[in-house]
């Protein structure tokens, strides 16, 4: 297949390229042009937010792809130009959204793809889920003239192009690996006992990969996770436990902390899902076990800084 990925040198659009890459497809990126691609990616530079720019990009690569990927929509004007740009350019659109799209407080477990309670602006919690949510609706309610598309909504995505961390305090922490060796204690809201599904960046891609293709993912919308449900707690002590370190918990009161960063609150809940939905539409299921893919990561952090677990 021909794809072209909106992003490219990011944590998940690297792991897009890079399956692609591996299953032998050609890949095109779009990209400002700061950081890397992975090798054997075609590079289209342009500022997405420079609509005139990214449309001579897109033009002037004078492709019509099988396969459109976008991994930084945050917002309606990047989905419209996605709509517009994209129609008659590619034979399937995946948009990578975010499960921070569901309301915390109104969770069902496991919660489905369709609900009552999508985040909105006025919520005062995720503006990037409330965002998200409105470039999904894009593609449901808007006049897409038969442009065809798939949304997946990741849980926490982890993987050695990303730091550790699933929790505030300790979310993407640059110093977790540190902390953990020096056994000092971890501050975890709630005691990081929120229930959640981390899916590995590479079980992503080779889900948004199968969209491609597939009538029965068209126009629809997909929750994806990993295989595992495991307490956020649990994380940390199979990042401990790799590192061959105690795990140290100082419990910060869940009640207290969401009082003051209320703009968290989509963290600080239980996101469960059920990924029939993936495996009935014919999409590569997610099968990583969240100890392979820890260890995967940290190891590779590890390998990255030059030491060794």
């Amino acid at each position: 297949m021909d794809i072209l990925i909106i992003g490219g040198s990011g944590h998940v659009s690297g792991a897009v390229a890079r399956a692609a890459l591996a299953d032998g497809h050609a890949v095109w990126a779009v990209t400002r042009g700061k950081r890397p691609l992975p090798e054997g990616v075609t590079s289209l530079v342009a500022d997405r937010h420079d609509d005139g720019a990214l449309e001579a990009a897109v033009v002037g690569a004078g492709m019509t792809w099988d396969l459109v990927v976008d991994c930084i929509c945050y917002d309606v004007p990047d989905i419209r130009q996605d709509i517009r740009l994209f129609r008659d350019r590619t034979a399937c659109f995946v948009l990578v959204s975010t499960d921070f799209v569901f309301h915390p407080f109104h969770r069902r477990f496991p919660q489905p793809a369709e609900s009552d309670h999508f985040l909105t602006l006025e919520d005062g919690f995720s503006a990037y889920g409330s965002r998200k949510r409105l470039c999904e609706l894009e593609l449901v309610e808007g006049d897409t003239q038969g442009f065809s598309w798939a949304v997946v909504r990741p849980c926490h995505i982890y993987g050695p192009t990303s730091e550790l961390g699933c929790l505030p305090l300790h979310g993407r922490d640059p110093d977790l690996i540190r902390t953990l060796r020096a056994g000092a204690p971890i501050q975890l809201v709630g005691g990081g006992h929120f229930l959640q599904q981390p899916i590995l960046a590479g079980d992503l891609a080779e889900t948004i990969l199968s969209v491609a293709g597939n009538s029965a993912a068209d126009g629809r919308i997909f929750n994806t996770a990993g295989p595992d449900i495991i307490e956020s707690r649990r994380y940390y002590q199979i990042v401990a436990d790799v590192l061959g370190v105690g795990l140290n918990v100082e419990e910060i009161p869940g009640d207290a902390y969401l009082a003051e960063h209320p703009e968290r609150a989509s963290f600080l809940c239980h996101r469960i899902y059920d990924l029939a939905p993936l495996a009935g539409a014919g999409l590569s299921v997610p099968s990583t076990s969240i100890e392979d893919g820890l260890r995967f990561h940290v190891n590779g952090l590890l390998e990255r800084s030059g030491k060794n677990a």
